[in-house]
């Protein structure tokens, strides 16, 4: 397989899209609002996630964005919008998925930050599985400096992600964090110059899908989160009974067999035969 990605195409509003090798690039698309997400462009990313997730040829997804920011936030316009209480009710009642979808998904995110991430878009990029992030960018959490809480779960992920003290230090002040700090404090994985920030993730989504298994990687996911609300024990013996059912599975044969027959592994796609 290669990285190579065809012409993308819209994908809902304030989006483009693009599927090859396995993986399914998404951005963030109105670059002359700095990729502000509105409520709309929110649910249709969400949809978009749903969509990738449920097609068989998607192994990983890579989310990025356009011009010279990944997202920064909120839509200005939509958050004036919530100034009125009638709008306030989209948040809980008409956005249509729970904020946390991305955790309950099976397939691998990757966030290629090529650019700057605030509030809202720093909180996508917390709900990938693994982060690039361009060398030039600033992260900012941004809450506390618009009178707001930490949003979308992003008080429960950045403790996991970076520890508790790390967490509120950027909640609590809203600062920006440039990508020395972001990786040393383990928030980001990679830093890139910015024109290689896409390739490499994308590199490294197509590595996921030709090597990894599709159900393996939805256990992996599963595991990881859901053992963040579990004991030690529970997960061992959570692990254990996994374990033994992966062992009697067709991807551990193939994977043993095809490394036998020095090719890379043929793994059906999650739910395949």
């Amino acid at each position: 397989m290669s990285s190579t990605v065809p012409e993308s195409e819209p994908a809902g509003a304030g989006l483009r899209a693009a599927t090859s090798d396995g993986v399914r690039t998404i951005w963030f698309d109105r670059p002359d609002r700095r990729n502000a997400m509105s409520l709309e462009m929110f649910r249709d990313y969400y949809a978009a996630l749903v969509a990738a997730d449920a097609d068989p040829e998607v192994r990983a997804v890579v989310v990025t964005g356009s011009g010279d920011w990944f997202c920064s936030g909120a839509d200005p316009e939509a958050l004036a919008a919530l100034l009125d209480e009638r709008n306030r009710d989209l948040l809980a009642g008409e956005f249509g998925y729970p904020p946390h979808l991305p955790l309950t998904l099976g397939t691998p995110i990757v966030a290629a930050m090529n650019g700057g991430a605030a509030g809202l878009g720093l909180v996508h990029a917390l709900y990938a599985d693994v982060r690039f992030m361009a060398a030039e960018a600033r992260l900012s959490t941004s809450f506390s400096r618009l009178g707001l809480v930490a949003e979308y779960g992003s008080a429960w992920l950045l403790p996991r992600l970076i520890g508790v003290g790390a967490a509120l230090d950027l909640l609590l002040s809203g600062r920006k964090v440039d990508a020395v700090e972001a990786f040393r404090i383990g928030l980001v994985q990679r830093v890139l110059p910015r024109d290689e920030v896409l390739a490499e993730a994308q590199a490294y989504a197509v590595a996921l899908a030709e090597h990894c298994s599709p159900a393996s990687m939805a256990v992996i996911r599963r595991q990881v989160w859901s053992g963040s609300e579990t004991g030690a024990a529970e997960a061992a013996t959570d692990a254990i009974r996994l374990m033994v059912e992966s062992l009697a599975g067709a991807d551990f044969g193939e994977a043993l067999l095809s490394r036998a027959q020095g090719r890379a592994p043929r793994f059906a796609p999650r739910g395949g035969a």
